[in-house]
């Protein structure tokens, strides 16, 4: 009876258990946080887990350092993935262009970054970045250039911040531009030197529109990866100086684990989760309408 029945419901039970951790792990989880967002519950304040309406999400709306760090993700997560989607085409062309001694060793050597601990980049450059006793601006002053405060400046830190991210993650688009590169069929190539097109003509009007699907799937991984970046700025600066570096990942952090809001910092959970579904589901529409 029960092999009888097994074999007539497989294609449901086989698939049981995978469907069952999907929804413990994740449907639960982000049912939770939903409902505490409409929840008034805060350790500090002395306030139970009890419903309270949108009051959170309103509350939002005229919370200056929320909007504040709404600025800071966008900015640090345009900056870093324009710098990266650029510098990473821009590598992967050279080291596709012509095969040379040593290129398996260059690739090889480009690609450590991206294999190294964030938090433990994040103490090499924050040594580095210190404004008096810092490497950088040691050099700096030697060859007679002046020395900036990085992270210690309030307009200088995004950038700042962005440079490690740069440094640590174009690798990654470099690897996938290679593996686009590597796929792409001869035959438009062979027709387009045939025609007498020159190098960056081909790369113009042949390479680059065939390799902007490829490059566009990079952007995506790299946006959902900026947007939601946290050890790397926690580590530096925490979200300082003042408020300056304070992206959500921050700003809901410390709500939750600082002054104990956990209603609050679940409402920005909600918000943050929201705008990045919202941009990678527009990032995706426009994928596919550049492969149709």
């Amino acid at each position: 009876m029960i092999t009888r029945f097994i074999d007539r419901h497989q294609r449901w039970l086989f698939p049981a258990p995978a469907v069952i951790f999907v929804v413990l792990m994740m449907v639960f989880p982000l049912g939770y946080t939903l409902w505490n967002s409409f929840s008034g519950w805060s350790l500090t304040a002395g306030r139970p887990n009890t419903f309270i309406g949108p009051q959170n999400y309103i509350a939002l709306m005229t919370d200056g350092r929320f909007w504040n760090a709404v600025w800071n993700t966008l900015y640090f997560t345009a900056l870093a993935m324009s710098v990266e989607l650029v510098l990473g085409v821009a590598i992967a062309l050279l080291l596709d262009a012509k095969d040379y001694r040593g290129k398996r060793v260059v690739t090889s050597i480009l690609l450590l970054p991206m294999m190294a601990t964030p938090v433990a980049v994040a103490m090499v450059w924050l040594l580095m970045f210190e404004p008096t006793a810092g490497v950088i601006n040691f050099v700096l002053g030697e060859v007679g250039l002046p020395k900036p405060l990085w992270i210690a400046g309030s307009n200088s830190v995004i950038p700042s911040l962005v440079l490690v991210d740069v440094w640590e993650w174009t690798p990654l688009i470099t690897l996938i531009v290679l593996a686009g590169l590597a796929g792409l069929p001869s035959e438009p190539f062979e027709a387009a030197r045939v025609d007498g097109a020159s190098y960056w003509q081909i790369l113009g009007r042949v390479t680059l529109p065939m390799l902007l699907p490829t490059i566009s799937v990079a952007g995506l991984l790299r946006f959902i990866d900026c947007i939601k970046t946290f050890d790397i700025i926690y580590g530096m600066t925490g979200g300082g100086p003042g408020f300056s570096s304070e992206t959500l990942n921050i700003y809901t952090y410390n709500q939750a684990f600082y002054y104990f809001n956990f209603g609050y910092a679940s409402a920005l959970l909600v918000i943050f989760f929201t705008i990045v579904t919202g941009i990678s589901l527009l990032v995706t529409y426009s994928r596919r309408r550049l492969e149709v």
